[in-house]
């Protein structure tokens, strides 16, 4: 039935996307960079990461970075002031931070790159990078400032401020009193406990924040999965377009058995003999000793084309023999034009000389 004949509900029912996507709009969608992954993710990890390494590194570094301050007081001072002089001095200044940050920097980078691949595995596409006109739409960017997306974003970032906020407050109520003494310590002493509070507040918020992506992970599978869903019809159109029309192919397919028969039943007149069951299958054998090794099924069918079968070998003198365990063997077991097996070679010579010697017998006369 055409779909405009349909009920009004039956077409609404058709048209909710209820279905799981197919795999090939998942892959459409991921072609185009549709796929689902948290923005949260990687920070959190390049945060929980970073402090990480600095709770390993920082001792190191902070050595590092006093020879680089002592240098320029006790060293680069008393250098004349030189275009050469100078840049010495900024080369060398520019290697020792290369040299300590790109612990930081290389650390970032490969927990960028593992969280997406992480999520979405290898992917590169330049979809996302195409001018579209829609985007400029003033429409739809009020939709999407609008939209329940916007408000889970919004939602998530106070949860981000909120979850920050409580880790530091908490860290620093629990420290109020050696914060408070921090004015009787040595200076360096000093530093040593704002470095390692600020590191231990950078592990407990990039913690915190890393069980939120994972949170927010699912929530943006959940939401992609929603997005990508598929109405029945869309399904069918969608196995129309790849598979064809199922009602296009079973014609094509009828007329190919058409063909079929018709090509069958123009080799009949040239069989030799044709076996019956009687009623059942009909089997038409040919055999040239010129041409053929062995003799050769040319047409073989059950019920109404055995029927037509015997039809035109009586119609055209074929002579006709009725052998019920060799017709069903035949149709079983030989295809057209395929030679007869050696298993039923002997049956099928005694039955070929037979119709050999009658054919003689009625010539003779």
């Amino acid at each position: 039935m055409p779909r405009y004949l349909l009920p009004l509900n039956l077409q609404l029912f058709a048209q909710e996307k209820t279905e799981p996507a197919t795999p090939k709009k998942r892959q459409e969608s991921r072609d185009k960079g549709q796929v689902a992954k948290s923005m949260e993710l990687p920070g959190a990890l390049i945060m929980l990461g970073g402090f990480a390494l600095l709770a390993w590194y920082g001792a190191f570094l902070g050595e590092r970075i006093a020879r680089m301050f002592s240098a320029g007081f006790y060293e680069y001072l008393l250098w004349d002031m030189s275009t050469q002089n100078v840049i010495a001095m900024f080369s060398q200044l520019m290697r020792e931070l290369l040299f300590i940050m790109s612990p930081i920097l290389g650390l970032g980078v490969f927990l960028a790159l593992f969280s997406g691949y992480a999520q979405v595995g290898f992917l590169f596409t330049a979809e996302p990078l195409k001018m579209k006109l829609e985007k400029l739409n003033p429409i739809n960017g009020a939709k999407q400032i609008f939209s329940v997306r916007s408000l889970v974003e919004f939602l998530k970032s106070m949860l981000k401020v909120l979850i920050i906020g409580i880790i530091a407050f908490l860290m620093i109520w629990g420290e109020r009193d050696s914060i408070l003494a921090l004015s009787k310590i040595p200076l360096p002493d000093m530093f040593e406990y704002v470095a390692s509070l600020t590191i231990r507040f950078g592990l407990f918020a990039g913690g915190a924040l890393l069980i939120l992506s994972v949170f927010d992970y699912l929530y943006q599978r959940w939401e992609f999965e929603k997005s990508i869903r598929m109405s029945k019809q869309d399904i069918q159109d969608e196995y129309k377009k790849t598979e064809g029309d199922p009602l296009i192919k079973s014609k094509i397919r009828e007329k190919q058995r058409r063909m079929a028969m018709m090509r069958m039943m123009q080799e009949v007149p040239k069989a030799d003999v044709v076996i019956t069951n009687p009623t059942h299958f009909a089997v038409a054998i040919r055999y040239d000793a010129a041409e053929m090794d062995a003799p050769r099924v040319i047409a073989k069918g059950a019920d109404f084309v055995a029927k037509r079968i015997k039809q035109v070998a009586q119609d055209n003198d074929v002579a006709m023999m009725e052998n019920k365990p060799l017709a069903r063997a035949l149709y079983a077991q030989v295809d057209i034009g395929q030679p007869i097996p050696q298993d039923l070679f002997q049956a099928v010579a005694e039955v070929l000389a037979y119709v050999y010697k009658a054919r003689k017998k009625i010539a003779a006369k």
